[in-house]
């Protein structure tokens, strides 16, 4: 069993981290005991779960959602997963469209006869 500190240095965390995971309710207070809260096995893999979802780049409220679902829930499993990669197929669209937006900023500067920098000068139009 952890203390709170134990458990965020085992993962890395800060304790403020798996206080605010608490608060959300995405991992469980444990009883006081003897003025310390003891982390069981069950809360170790909780916050297992947590971290390899964020590393795979789910958000907290998507991780909240898997937690409550059983392993035979795959329909709404995918569900979840299907709407986070929707949001980054999004993501990568706009940031597609800023690089190229960028990009040609770049290019018309490097390539500009005129006075002044083209770039500040579209930005101070818009």
């Amino acid at each position: 069993m952890f203390t709170i500190g134990k458990l965020a240095q085992h993962y890395q965390l800060n304790v403020e981290t798996i206080r605010y995971y608490q608060r959300i309710g995405l991992i469980r207070v444990p009883e006081s005991q003897q003025s310390y809260r003891y982390y069981t096995q069950q809360d170790i893999e909780t916050l297992n779960f947590i971290q390899k979802a964020k590393d795979a780049g789910l958000q907290l409220s998507e991780i909240q959602e898997l937690l409550q679902l059983q392993l035979e829930d795959r329909e709404q499993v995918r569900h979840v997963i299907q709407q986070r990669l929707d949001k980054i197929d999004q993501r990568i669209l706009e940031l597609n469209s800023f690089k190229k937006r960028l990009s040609t900023w770049l290019d018309e500067c490097k390539t500009s006869n005129e006075s002044g920098c083209p770039i500040l000068k579209e930005l101070k139009n818009r």
